[in-house]
């Protein structure tokens, strides 16, 4: 008999997870300091009084805090 996947209710299949355990708690940490560390820079520079502009440095904190934290939701 053929092995068969399971789906969820919209039809994706099963999520394998291809990280431990281990693996998911660092990049979850990962991903909260990088966001810790994004309102800190967010907070210094709105009280320097720095222009909007320099806000747009915070964007790649913020692109790989994300990544952390939903590499780490999605167990990928």
């Amino acid at each position: 008999m053929a092995a068969e996947s399971r789906t969820d209710a919209a039809g994706e299949a099963d999520c394998i997870p291809n990280i431990g355990p281990l693996g998911r708690q660092r990049r979850m940490r990962y991903g909260v300091r990088l966001f810790l560390a994004s309102a800190v820079l967010a907070a210094a520079l709105v009280v320097s009084g720095a222009a909007r502009s320099w806000r747009l440095l915070m964007l790649p904190l913020l692109w790989a805090a994300a990544t952390g934290v939903f590499q780490a939701r999605e167990k990928t």
